[in-house]
């Protein structure tokens, strides 16, 4: 039976062995089981590095207002040649993460740029604005936005389920007449914390796979301990720090979200829902082909094309044009106006990709490996253990992603004699890990900073702080569970 327990205590790392990964692919677990050499002077040097390379950025950032990309740059150097990396690797590397990073990330930004523009200027997003504040009050407004990132966010990559939700966010600050802070944690909340602990998101699916456990089991606890951290991370901590840093709406983003032209009666709330759902919709279909149809089918292979990111928002921003714009005699012109116009205020937020050029050459510098090295020494409960191993990666690398997939390889030799429960928590306690206090190498980081207009010690406040109360939540509640089960 899945929930049968096997084990009499939480496990603890003894085995002389563990998988070390210096390069994880999002698609890919490298199991590579290998005895890891002694702590060397180059692992001290290599965590030095990171640590100079990190102070850098955030003294030429909040001392010296250097661009984030160039401060990123600059720091990226320093650590890369400081950890004995060849000037030309660390460039290399860089060019590599940077671009990855862009690919993944900077179309959905313009794409979602474009949807929002669109949402904004025909009234699509006041009507769905207009209809929850109608179920709401101003107290439970905060609780309301929760619900609806957990519902937009649950198929989505956190990238697009932002980048989808941004408009909301604004037009429902402007409308309700409160903090903006107040309406964007508990949205930021939802999504951030899905995203690490709940499959069909790409790191818990990895987990779940590299440790044996129970996909539907992983997904039941994952709500369990995913509710709570929600509640804390979202309104709880929104309602209280917007009471304490005052956030003004910034200017650029402001107008990008504002109807400038009376477009007459605003989208029906069908179309208006339909639109924002579309993309979830198709994200969520690619995944239930995934868990349920043989590959190789028609069907198969049109939802998983469908629900390709990129496809599913290039499609709703097609759709918009012709639901929102056009079939409600929108001019042509006008149209791809809206379309044009909302690139501009979003420029600064495609250097992004800076971020994923440190992660790149650290990764390349063997930092997974020397974490790997610090976990075979250490004795203590097994899933304490993997989320320090799991946090320690995500501050080095920037990366959720891999912080989880190397967490997973590194501790997978050694669950062989737990309970397919145990093994689930295991994965949840590495998802958590994987989101504490994520700054200035996270490319969520700068979107949460250009989006809302923060400086950097508001970004901090914001989303460094949000994440690792979701992830400190996230190891509490399973270890209790963990100590409950056994």
């Amino acid at each position: 039976m899945p929930g049968r327990v096997k084990s009499a205590r939480p496990a603890t790392i003894r085995h002389p062995r563990a998988v070390a990964a210096a390069s994880i692919k999002k698609k890919d677990i490298v199991h590579l089981t290998t005895t890891l050499a002694p702590w060397s002077s180059h692992d001290t040097q290599l965590i030095l590095s990171c640590v100079l390379g990190l102070a850098l950025i955030i003294v030429f950032i909040s001392v010296l207002k250097l661009a984030p990309f160039l401060s990123i740059l600059v720091g990226t150097f320093a650590a890369g040649f400081s950890a004995g990396l060849p000037l030309e690797a660390v460039a290399s590397a860089f060019s590599k993460g940077a671009g990855a990073l862009l690919g993944d990330v900077g179309i959905i930004i313009a794409l979602g740029a474009m949807l929002g523009a669109l949402m904004a200027e025909s009234g699509a997003a006041d009507r769905l604005v207009s209809t929850i504040l109608k179920h709401s009050t101003p107290r439970t407004l905060p609780w309301m936005m929760a619900l609806v990132a957990i519902i937009v966010g649950l198929p989505l990559f956190f990238e697009v389920g932002l980048v989808m939700m941004v408009p909301i966010i604004f037009v429902m600050a402007r409308r309700s007449q409160q903090p903006i802070l107040r309406i964007a944690i508990p949205a930021l909340a939802g999504m951030t914390t899905l995203h690490a602990l709940l499959p069909p998101h790409p790191g818990p699916l990895i987990a779940v796979s590299a440790l044996h456990a129970d996909l539907g089991l992983t997904l039941g606890l994952g709500l369990i301990v995913a509710i709570p951290a929600v509640i804390l991370a979202g309104p709880v901590y929104g309602i209280w720090l917007s009471k304490r840093m005052h956030v003004v709406e910034p200017e650029e983003m402001g107008n990008l979200f504002t109807a400038h032209q009376n477009t007459g009666e605003p989208p029906s709330f069908a179309i208006s829902l339909i639109t924002i759902l579309l993309p979830v919709v198709l994200m969520l279909g690619r995944t239930v082909a995934k868990l349920l149809l043989h590959p190789e089918t028609f069907l198969f292979n049109a939802l998983n094309f469908l629900g390709e990111p990129l496809v599913a928002l290039g499609l709703t921003v097609l759709f918009a044009v012709v639901a929102l714009g056009w079939s409600r005699g929108m001019a042509r012109d006008r149209v791809s106006g809206i379309l044009r116009k909302s690139l501009p205020p979003i420029a600064a937020l495609l250097l992004i990709g800076a971020g994923g050029g440190l992660k790149q050459a650290l990764v390349v510098a063997g930092i997974s490996t020397t974490i790997g090295k610090i976990a075979i020494g250490a004795h203590m409960p097994l899933i304490l253990l993997a989320w320090l191993i799991a946090v320690a990666l995500r501050q080095a690398t920037g990366s959720a992603t891999v912080a989880t997939t190397t967490t997973a390889g590194i501790v997978a030799p050694v669950v062989a004699g737990l309970s397919t429960t145990h093994n689930s928590l295991l994965a949840l306690a590495i998802g958590a890990g994987s989101v504490f206090f994520c700054h200035v190498n996270d490319a969520g980081f700068w979107m949460v900073r250009e989006y809302f207009g923060l400086q950097l010690k508001q970004t901090v406040m914001v989303w460094s702080v949000l994440q690792t109360i979701a992830s400190v939540v996230g190891l509490v509640l399973t270890f209790a569970l963990w100590t409950m089960l056994t």
